[in-house]
């Protein structure tokens, strides 16, 4: 399966709805057993959630697939870094560069890179985290879409270090505002592409199925709605739920099928998933987004 990198996100699209629930109860069932004073979620927990978050890396292959241009207006800035004082500000706006890194890339735009890997850099170095960070060889790999690989492959262990640090040290309210960040610029994105391209049935679906995303980034900000900040952000994730509400997706499991193709096994799953979205919940999810990212990345 793939894995959640920092810098790269590259994940499942969804997990089937039976997979979703587990993750949800385990996630749960995590919460009973701490307290306050060790706020911290299991490790796996977080990892299995992780899998399940949306990739700028794969969004923006499939918006470059589309045949849409870049669009550096979309983004934030590299330059918005020296706004950000709190560690709030500087943990969840460093998802988000994540991901403007990761569209740059894409689309080989690597003076863009370069910027999005310097404000990265610094946000790292200020919240103590900079040591898990090769930033010479991944400036190195980020100008060349031909290391994208090894690149993935650094980044992910990277992310593991820095997740692993966090959790140890208590801090793992960073990890989940890291997560947060990337995901929400990755939603961001694909709104604003898929306003230009209506007719885009992917990206539309793809809009939809972050519903189940959602559900998961909602109950790791709960549990940690004692920080002002996190409260704020988490009323206004609850604000873009009721945005998510009418959209329907339907999962058909049907049995896999098996061949041989080339002397190896191949498995084909059959299964199915229905993404029910109109234009108007299209227009309402963007809208939330755009507000709520707003007052992140001010």
């Amino acid at each position: 399966m793939r894995k959640f990198s920092l810098l790269f996100l590259v994940i499942v699209f969804y997990a089937c709805e039976s997979g979703r629930k587990s993750d949800e109860q385990a996630f749960l069932d995590s919460l009973q057993n701490l307290t306050m004073n060790d706020p911290k979620i299991s490790e796996d927990v977080i990892a299995d959630i992780m899998q399940q978050l949306p990739s700028p890396l794969e969004i923006s292959y499939l918006l470059k697939d589309a045949g849409t241009l870049y669009d550096f207006d979309i983004l934030n800035k590299p330059n918005n870094v020296s706004n950000y004082n709190s560690n709030f500000q500087k943990a969840i706006n460093m998802g988000i560069y994540g991901t403007d890194l990761g569209y740059a890339n894409i689309y080989e735009e690597n003076q863009d890179a370069i910027s999005y890997l310097n404000s990265i850099k610094g946000l790292a170095n200020d919240l103590s985290i900079g040591q898990y960070f090769d930033f010479g060889t991944i400036a190195r790999l980020a100008t060349n879409s031909k290391n994208l690989d090894s690149l993935l492959l650094i980044t992910t262990q990277n992310f593991n270090d820095i997740n692993g640090y966090l959790q140890e040290n208590q801090r793992s309210n960073l990890s989940v505002l890291l997560l947060t960040g990337g995901w929400l610029e990755a939603l961001h994105i694909t709104c604003q592409i898929a306003e230009k391209n209506p007719g885009n049935k992917q990206l539309i679906e793809k809009i939809g199925e972050q519903k189940i995303t959602l559900d998961n980034i909602k109950l790791m900000l709960e549990y940690y709605t004692s920080d002002p900040s996190i409260a704020d952000l988490h009323k206004n994730i609850l604000g873009l739920e009721k945005a998510f509400a009418q959209i329907e997706i339907t999962y058909k499991y049907a049995e896999p099928t098996m061949k041989e193709v080339d002397g190896l096994l191949v498995v084909t799953d059959n299964s199915t998933t229905t993404i029910k979205i109109a234009e108007e919940n299209v227009r309402e999810i963007r809208q939330q987004v755009i507000n709520i990212r707003k007052k992140i990345i001010s």
